[in-house]
């Protein structure tokens, strides 16, 4: 009996693990998060062009285009103004 609660342990553990670690390693940012001036933007033109349409971007901002995401980030500021959801 203890022989089959330690495996249906081991396999429920190992199921649970890749899901777990798929949630860690993506870092979101939130609206008011600073990138700074030296951060490395996504030029304009580089930007999925169905988003720019859509959300009717402009090129006078900043853009983070990272992890399935587009970040607006104030050009002055340099914090995230806007965050867009961008389909994978």
């Amino acid at each position: 009996m203890k022989t089959i609660l330690a495996v249906a342990a081991a396999a429920v553990a190992l199921a649970a693990t890749p899901a777990v670690a798929r949630h860690h390693n993506v870092t979101t940012y939130r609206v008011g998060y600073a990138f700074g001036p030296t951060y490395t933007y996504t030029d304009y033109g580089a930007l999925p062009q169905p988003i720019v349409t859509r959300y009717h971007l402009r090129n006078n901002f900043r853009y983070v285009n990272d992890n399935g995401y587009v970040y607006v980030v104030n050009p002055h500021t340099y914090r995230v103004v806007r965050v867009i959801r961008a389909p994978m």
